[in-house]
């Protein structure tokens, strides 16, 4: 191995961390963290799940700890995607690229997130005037993680077809491998899809999910942007389904007002891509990352579904 290989690179505690993550010891840095054959490629390639980024920024956002770190260490009223660039980077990053390449993206995106630390101005129920955030917390991760593996499995489902019941299990235990290697402690994640659900529901029924004024006013930057000007003609169709696909009870807290109209232009919307969507050429179907992985990893010859391998590998 090359000084200028880029897996020379990755140090031994990296490469333990990836092991952690995997639940195995042997490591291939050069092959991505999960691979063809998994439900996480499937779903992860599909550029249709763009359709659920506001729900998950603004799923994210009513926390808010979440919501003051953000409002205090961005410029989110000029550059409100920012975030959901950032995110979509990462994920795919990790879902698509070399070990070696996740690893450092998770590196980056960690000493960004050390900056990200204060505390709240304002009382946001159940949160004092005072209280710490900090990007770093296990708790606030496990959040922002779950809205991505929520959003993705709806959205997927919607445009593009069910998930088995099995799927949806594989689905999830291979979202535990990307938690872990965010740096989530394994006691943190719920431990099954059941517990999953539970643990949402929770989230959504208790009070964490306040909905503070700075929440307010990151969705008021994602849904009705002042710049770029350009976002301002794409909007009405993103916005609607950012909150359609919130659930109700945000939607209520948020202040959202969604009429039955509101519900037939979003199932309209739904149906209409969802038949688009199979006749869409595989460069606009699939994210770049998807295909430039299964380039490397899969056929060779695009984004088809190929055998399940057996276990998790790294390269």
């Amino acid at each position: 191995m090359s000084i200028s290989d880029p897996k020379s690179k990755v140090s031994q505690k990296d490469r333990e961390r990836l092991r952690y993550a995997l639940g195995r010891r042997d490591l291939f840095l050069d092959r991505s963290l999960l691979g063809p054959g998994t439900v996480t490629w499937e779903v992860n390639r599909e550029s249709v799940l763009l359709a659920g980024g506001g729900c998950a920024l603004l799923l994210q956002v009513a926390h808010p700890l979440i919501a003051a770190g953000v409002a205090e260490h961005s410029n989110f009223r000029d550059r409100p995607l920012d975030r959901l660039h950032r995110t979509l980077d990462l994920m795919l990053t990790i879902t698509f690229a070399p070990a070696w390449a996740a690893i450092k993206a998770v590196r980056e995106i960690e000493r960004r997130h050390q900056r990200v630390r204060g505390r709240l101005s304002l009382q946001a129920m159940p949160f004092r005037a005072g209280t710490p955030y900090s990007a770093s917390d296990p708790a606030l991760m496990l959040w922002v993680h779950a809205t991505l593996v929520d959003t993705a499995q709806r959205v997927f489902e919607m445009f593009v077809r069910p998930l088995t019941p099995e799927e949806i299990k594989r689905y999830y235990e291979e979202s535990k491998v990307i938690a872990r290697v965010l740096g989530i402690p394994q006691e943190s994640i719920p431990a099954t899809w059941g517990d999953f659900q539970t643990y949402f529901r929770g989230m959504l029924a208790g009070q964490k999910l306040a909905v503070s004024g700075q929440s307010r006013d990151i969705a008021q930057a994602i849904l009705q942007p002042e710049h770029p000007l350009w976002l301002r003609g794409v909007m009405p169709p993103a916005r609607l389904l950012s909150i359609g696909l919130l659930p109700e009870e945000l939607r209520t807290r948020y202040g959202f007002h969604w009429s039955w109209r509101h519900e037939y232009a979003f199932r309209s919307l739904v149906a209409a891509t969802a038949l688009l969507l199979p006749w869409l050429p595989p460069q606009i179907r699939y994210f770049p990352q998807a295909r430039a992985a299964w380039r490397r990893e899969g056929d060779g010859g695009g984004c088809r579904r190929v055998p399940e391998r057996a276990g998790v590998e790294v390269a």
